[in-house]
This record gives C-alpha cells, structure tokens and sequence, in this order.
C-alpha cells in the first residue's frame, strides 16, 4: 500500500512538472515564472521525481512477484533463489538509475558542465588516484553482482560463518547481514563470501543432517541406546524419517564416543532435535544405566 501511494504522489507531481507552464500561462501569472531559470530548474526536479517513479515501480512489481514465494515453506529454495536475484538485482538497477539521474541533473546546468568538462581535462592524476581509492568499493559492488547471479548463498540459507552458525537475512550490494541463531547479527562485506571460505547447509537443500555425540562407559549396550534412539524418534515431528544412525566412533582409556547421526526438513528443526536426542538419551541412561556413566577407574593395591 506504501508503495502504490508513493507511486501516485510522483505521477501526480511530474505530470504537474510536465504541465507547469501552460498551468501558470493559464492562471496569468505575469513572465517570472516562466523565466528560464525557472524552467531548468523544473526540468531538474523532473528528472528526481521521474527516478523516483522508476524506483517505485521496480519495487512495486517486485514485491508483487516475490509475494508468490513464501520464504515460510519448508522446500523453499525456489523461494530463496528469485528472492536473493530479485533484491540484488533491484539494487543494482536502482543504483545505476540515481548515477544516471545525478548526471543528467549536472549535464542541464551550463556552469557546472563547463567546470566539469575544465576539471576532467587537467585531473589525470587525480582521476587515477580517485580510481584507486575507489577500487574497494567497486569491487564490492562487482562482489555483490557475482553473488546474485552465481549464488553461492541465497536469502535465509543455514551458513557458519567466522565461526558463528546463522542465515543470510540481508544482502546488499557491498555488503551482507547474517542473522545469528541468538539474534545478533553479523555484518560482513561481500567480497568475504568471495575470498574466504564458509559453510553453508542449505546449498541445494533444506534438509539436513544433526549430529550428537554421547560419552559412555563400556559397560553399556550400543543395541539398547539404538532402541532407544528408535523410540526418541517414532515420538517427535522434527525427526524427517530420513536418516537415523548409533555408532561408536572412537574409544578412550575411560569411556567410548558414541556418534548419533539424524536428519531434519530444516537447520532450525535439526538444531532442536539434536537437543532433544541429547537430552533424553542422557536421561535415559542416567535412569536405567547409572553404571555406565563416563568413570575414571582406580585400582589401589594393598601390600
């Protein structure tokens, strides 16, 4: 609603600008406001509110579009793919359109067009030196470029970056914004996810594999927790019925790693169910199987 008003508001205001001065020819007022400063100066403003229709029917027609694809779903990489397209493309678009107007708006003004042109033919240097500081901040945009169309993440993936676990809430032209899992959010330019390596668990996919380790003592069964596990997973909704594996991994001197593997339709639900595993299983044999705890044995010879 907020952009079809704003749309309105523009066309209603350049279609005054284009008819400005047959308007004030037809209410009389005398020749200052039609004065040739006057008419540039309209041509200028123009251009602005012209920009800002484009804008606003960029955004209108996206936002159209993307309403049909709810991020909401489990299967959404379809969802994520044309939301993470559309939004950077909108920003590059909308960016080259404000350049262009800028340009336009100095090109109608004699002085400055003068100026320009004396400028841009003694600073050589300075135009390089200009190019070189702006190096970052082009590549970043070209980064951004990159990222839309090769994709190697997309909006709301499940991504482990700098060593923080969370989805991609935002991302921009020079930069992205990660939504970590306790609601903080980190920040980072996209020519990071160019340079550097991340992890990112929903690449082709939603779902996901959860992995929890438990530590036990020898004496107890792998079949039982394997029962028991079974159990655990036939009695929740975040198990996806996909996969669901017991092993032990590893030994050591006092207790053996025990590895449960299982899936889930999405990171936040494999998360929770990990937890879940965890805590039931320790439960478990914290009721049936106290024994089996991680223990350290002692053996005290007497003489």
């Amino acid at each position: 609603m907020k952009n079809i008003l704003r749309l309105l508001i523009g066309i209603i205001i350049f279609m005054l600008l284009v008819f400005y001065k047959k308007i004030v020819t037809y209410l009389g007022f005398d020749d200052f406001w039609v004065s040739e400063t006057l008419l540039k100066t309209k041509y200028i403003i123009s251009l602005g509110v012209f920009s800002w229709i484009i804008i606003e029917v960029i955004r209108l027609l996206k936002k159209r579009l993307l309403d049909r694809y709810d991020l909401q779903f489990e299967d959404n990489l379809k969802s994520r793919k044309l939301h993470t397209q559309f939004n950077i493309l909108e920003r590059v678009v909308i960016f080259i359109l404000i350049i262009v107007t800028i340009g336009l708006m100095l090109m109608s003004i004699d002085s400055i067009r003068e100026i320009g042109i004396g400028v841009f033919a003694s600073a050589g240097v300075a135009g390089i030196i200009v190019g070189l500081s702006a190096q970052k901040m082009v590549g970043a945009v070209l980064a951004g470029i990159q990222i839309a169309i090769s994709q190697p993440f997309r909006i709301d993936d499940a991504v482990v970056v700098e060593g923080e676990w969370g989805w991609i809430e935002e991302i921009n032209l020079t930069y992205v914004v990660v939504r970590i899992w306790d609601k903080r959010r980190l920040v980072l330019p996209t020519t990071y996810f160019l340079e550097k390596p991340f992890q990112n668990w929903t690449r082709t996919t939603a779902d996901i594999l959860g992995t929890v380790f438990i530590y036990a003592d020898y004496s107890i069964s792998v079949d039982v927790l394997r029962e028991e596990l079974d159990r655990l997973l036939d009695n929740t909704e975040l198990w996806d019925k996909k996969a669901k594996v017991i092993q032990v991994t590893d030994t050591k001197q006092n207790y053996m790693e025990i590895r449960i593997l299982v899936s889930a339709s999405n990171s936040p639900k494999a998360f929770d169910l990990r937890v879940y595993i965890r805590e039931k299983m320790i439960e478990f044999i914290q009721k049936n199987y106290p024994e089996s705890l991680p223990k350290t044995r002692i053996n005290i010879e007497s003489n």
